[in-house]
């Protein structure tokens, strides 16, 4: 396993696939262990590199993933296949603005990490398939350091995509329905969870 992962990461680095900083998937490791999580959804799965450690966390976790790349998804079904997680994980391909979920399934976790444009759209889409005292955990929220900053960005790509995401983080401050705490790790996470109704 440790040799899939070696290998995963250096894939990635020469294929130029985005996956999740060491430290982030650690803190979500760690807390799927604290808080007991079964249950996990994840929208974005690239080639399965946090899907696969998500699911390693412990013996008792399951993690669904959605992936709309078809190159990225047969790289993470066929990396899954290889640490024989198969009966644990359910690759999805599909775009997950598109997906149909059963509408009994809940998720004690879902786990945001694709196209960082849409986190909004992706929120307000699952949060139904959240368990009662489930957890949304969103990556990326720094951007690079560029959150924050996009008026100093020149016209373009960059400084459009970084405005979605500034847009996204004031969503979530000024959620009436969920509580949200923003964690300096890795490239910036957030964890939403819902208020609790008097």
């Amino acid at each position: 396993m440790k040799e899939k992962i070696l290998e995963m990461e250096e894939y990635a680095a020469e294929h130029n696939v985005p996956i999740i900083e060491k430290k982030s998937i650690a803190f979500i490791m760690k807390f799927i262990k604290d808080n007991n999580i079964k249950n996990v959804l994840e929208i974005g799965s690239a080639i399965g590199y946090s899907t696969i450690l998500m699911a390693s966390s412990k013996d008792d976790v399951y993690v669904t993933t959605i992936e709309r790349d078809e190159t990225r998804y047969m790289e993470c079904l066929k990396n899954v296949k290889a640490c024989g997680l198969d009966k644990k994980i359910n690759v999805v391909y599909q775009d997950a603005l598109d997906v149909n979920l059963s509408n009994d399934l809940k998720f004690d976790l879902i786990f945001i990490d694709a196209a960082k444009g849409q986190y909004t759209k992706f929120f307000e889409k699952f949060k139904y398939f959240l368990s009662d005292n489930g957890f949304i955990i969103t990556d990326n929220v720094k951007f690079h350091g560029y959150v924050g900053r996009s008026d100093e960005l020149e016209k373009g790509n960059l400084k459009s995509l970084v405005k979605k995401i500034e847009g996204y983080i004031d969503f979530l401050k000024n959620n009436g329905e969920f509580d949200t705490k923003f964690y300096d790790v890795g490239d910036g996470l957030s964890i939403s969870v819902r208020k609790n109704e008097e």
